[in-house]
């Protein structure tokens, strides 16, 4: 059994969640709070739930907040912003917190099931909103590659910025003046480098590791 917390300060949607998701296939709602620091405070005397379902808007502690240390101190426990709000600067900033799924507070219900069972199978869930954000967002800039838990090898990092745009595969081949099978090649060397399964993947490693900005 996949067990959730939610992190919400309005309690009659809470319960409404806890209601909703207890009727999903292989999930339980552990434990719930009005805001991230009544989280930490409940952790001391419950398990650790296998994922946080957090809102973004709350007192005390924020859902910004409250991502960043999971993140850091349950590193575990895989976050997932539930909002209302829609707007870029909020999924980046979930995102770049630890968040590893984005779903907005009016989506069908089948939607929040699809998302708990990809973060629970694949560990994270990209969804339209959060692949158009990333892709229209991020930028080329120069880093400190050698910052990075990996090496890169031959043009991989210029690879690795262009994919970040909005070039399509054979775009991205042509700007660097070489065929699309060896942009496959690329591709998919990263791919098994830093274990990662999408473009959106590639995406997301390069803004946590300050290869673009957003």
């Amino acid at each position: 059994m996949t067990t959730i917390a939610l992190i919400d300060d309005h309690a009659l949607i809470r319960n409404a969640l806890k209601e909703l998701i207890n009727r999903f296939d292989g999930f339980q709602v552990s434990l719930d709070a009005a805001n991230g620091q009544e989280f930490i405070e409940k952790l001391k005397t419950n398990p650790v739930p296998d994922i946080a379902l957090v809102d973004i808007n709350m007192p005390v502690m924020n859902g910004f907040l409250t991502t960043s240390y999971i993140t850091k101190h349950y590193p575990n426990v895989k976050s997932m912003a539930l909002s209302v709000n829609d707007d870029d600067q909020s999924i980046i900033r979930m995102l770049r917190a630890g968040a590893v799924g984005y779903v907005l507070k009016d989506s069908e219900t089948a939607q929040l099931n699809t998302a708990l069972v990809e973060v629970k199978t694949k560990g994270y869930f990209h969804n339209d909103l959060v692949t158009n954000t990333l892709i229209k967002s991020v930028n080329p800039k120069p880093s400190d590659y050698t910052r990075l838990p990996i090496v890169f090898q031959g043009r991989e990092q210029e690879f690795l910025k262009l994919a970040c745009t909005e070039l399509t595969y054979k775009e991205i081949a042509d700007n660097m003046c070489i065929s699309p099978r060896t942009v496959d090649g690329y591709r998919e060397h990263l791919f098994e480098k830093l274990d990662i399964r999408s473009r959106v993947g590639l995406v997301i490693f390069a803004i946590r590791h300050g290869i673009v900005l957003v």
